[in-house]
């Protein structure tokens, strides 16, 4: 076995949780790698990464819809991204325990077009960023909080132990996050700190909406299922084909005037079956004056 197909092995066997921290990662160094080399060569490698971040302007947005997810997968450096994985890997494990794999991605991809519709929405609507320039987002802290605040929300007395502190309520943990988000807010990054706070807003509906029955995130799963359906291959049927003959057209209609001419067909052909297995002496006298007179027609 090569290496290739030992590291595809691998991935199959990770939890959605660690695919996606192994994606992250990959994504962060394969663009920390294009950048080294883009310097080595005197060249910009920015006009690469423009094309995956999520920007203020709704024009924008429409040259390059799929950025309202592909910024979710992309950090800034090295601190970005570290937080967003070990938040990600310890609040992921209980997701998955209580509300199953399959809506991990239901929730970080709704989270993240949470996180960047309240981003967009914002710089455009409160005077605060009228004067900003240039602004985009990136980052899978809105998807990372959507997955924390859906967990908490869904098992709010849950207690887990933190280093140094003790046991601690996990709505305590998720608190302490959103409340961070709000204070810094003036302080700077505040296109990040809104978009963590869209996530954390579709986190807290789905999760209590969950609670009571309805899953408002079922529509997203269908549409996933549908989209890895198209790159399926098909199975192929397990029956056999038969090859029939085409009749040609003479042979159709000599079929068809047979027909017509020997409506008895069917007793005829009993007949003569009859004869095959136990000769003509076996037939009785009604039989041969049938058999005679159908001769005749």
């Amino acid at each position: 076995m090569s290496q290739i197909d030992d590291l595809k092995l691998k991935f199959k066997k990770f939890t959605i949780i660690e695919k996606l921290i192994v994606i992250n990662v990959v994504v962060f160094v394969s663009f920390y790698l294009l950048n080294t080399f883009a310097f080595l060569f005197n060249a910009s490698s920015g006009f690469l990464m423009d094309w995956f971040v999520f920007p203020k302007e709704f024009n924008d947005f429409l040259t390059k819809p799929w950025s309202i997810i592909t910024y979710a997968f992309l950090h800034s450096g090295f601190w970005h991204i570290a937080s967003n994985m070990i938040i990600l890997y310890f609040s992921g494990r209980y997701f998955v325990s209580y509300l199953t794999g399959k809506r991990v991605l239901t929730v970080y991809f709704l989270g993240a077009i949470f996180g960047a519709l309240l981003y967009m929405l914002s710089y455009n609507l409160f005077p605060a960023f009228s004067e900003v320039g240039d602004s985009v987002l990136l980052g899978a802290s809105a998807s990372v909080m959507a997955i924390l605040i859906a967990t908490a929300t869904y098992i709010p007395h849950m207690s887990i132990r933190l280093m140094f502190i003790g046991s601690v309520k996990f709505w305590w943990i998720a608190a302490f996050f959103v409340i961070l988000d709000i204070i810094q807010i003036p302080a700077g990054n505040a296109g990040g700190h809104i978009a963590h706070l869209g996530g954390a807003l579709f986190g807290y509906l789905y999760a209590s909406q969950l609670k009571k029955g309805n899953d408002i995130g079922s529509w997203f799963e269908k549409f996933m299922d549908a989209i890895v359906s198209l790159f399926k291959p098909r199975k192929k049927s397990p029956l056999k084909t038969v090859h029939k003959a085409k009749k040609s057209k003479n042979a159709a209609k000599k079929t068809s005037s047979a027909t017509v001419k020997n409506p008895n067909q069917a007793e005829i052909d009993a007949i003569l079956d009859k004869i095959s297995k136990s000769g003509y002496d076996s037939l009785t006298k009604q039989e041969k004056d049938f058999l005679f007179k159908a001769g005749k027609d």
